[in-house]
């Protein structure tokens, strides 16, 4: 039976699969962009859990990322802004990923252009992904 965390990353994975974008999880950088850009879940860090006693309870401020890149010729900008913005609209769609967390809150985005030889740049940005969860143990 999979843990809490590993359950809640599978369906923010699953929430953002249905984007245009490819997804992945915990992939290296490939060395082709495709066309509608590209998104990797990095797993993160669960962080220092708050404990309630009465019931024992482990109450997690997971930091999950995802790396978006966007390779396009002249509408890089607008295409990055596209995919941003659904992200936004799939994490918004469902706060609480099919109730397998308590809340999912992401954070604003800081692009970076990053020139490739002989390529077109990438548009690049990290968002971090806060998901509210609760365990019965610090390993559940």
């Amino acid at each position: 039976m999979p843990t809490t965390r590993e359950t809640v990353l599978a369906a923010l994975h699953a929430r953002l699969n249905p984007l245009a974008a490819v997804v992945l999880r915990d992939e290296v950088l490939p060395e082709r962009i495709p066309a509608a850009g590209l998104i990797i879940l990095r797993d993160g860090q669960p962080g220092e859990p708050e404990v309630t006693l009465s019931p024992l309870r482990y109450h997690f401020q997971h930091r999950a990322e995802l790396e978006v890149v966007v390779q396009a010729g002249t509408g890089r900008a607008s295409a990055f802004d596209d995919l941003i913005a659904a992200i936004g609209a799939a994490l918004e769609a469902d706060r609480t990923l099919g109730g397998r967390c308590d809340w999912v809150e992401p954070e604003a985005p800081a692009s970076v252009d990053l020139p490739i030889e002989g390529a077109a740049a990438l548009k690049a940005a990290v968002i971090t992904v806060v998901l509210h969860y609760t365990t019965t143990g610090p390993l559940a």
